[in-house]
């Protein structure tokens, strides 16, 4: 019994461990290809598709997506990928200089 509630307590610490390790992140990300008005409309609905994602700026001018996302749901190579698969590749904006 003492080893089941130690495997408890262990798993129990690992999930509240990663769950405070968890953050919300913020990324701006280079979008090809947006050649129309209705493409930031595209890549916007593609992103927010993915789980975690938050909250999302276009800019067609810019060329460039603002996400905001939970890292612990999905990652930017996801959120990049999924705007990939519709058309428009998208590589996160390395920042300052």
């Amino acid at each position: 019994m003492k080893q089941f509630v130690t495997a408890v307590l262990l798993v129990g610490a690992l999930a509240f461990s990663t769950a405070a390790m968890a953050a919300e992140r913020t990324v701006t990300l280079a979008v090809e290809n947006m050649t129309c008005a209705s493409c930031p409309f595209i890549v916007k609905k593609s992103m927010e598709a993915v789980s975690g994602v938050s909250k999302i700026a276009v800019s067609y001018e810019k060329k460039t997506a603002t996400v905001t996302f939970d890292d612990a749901k999905t990652s930017v190579d996801a959120i990049a990928g999924a705007s990939a698969d519709n058309g428009y590749p998208a590589t996160p904006v390395k920042q300052g200089s």
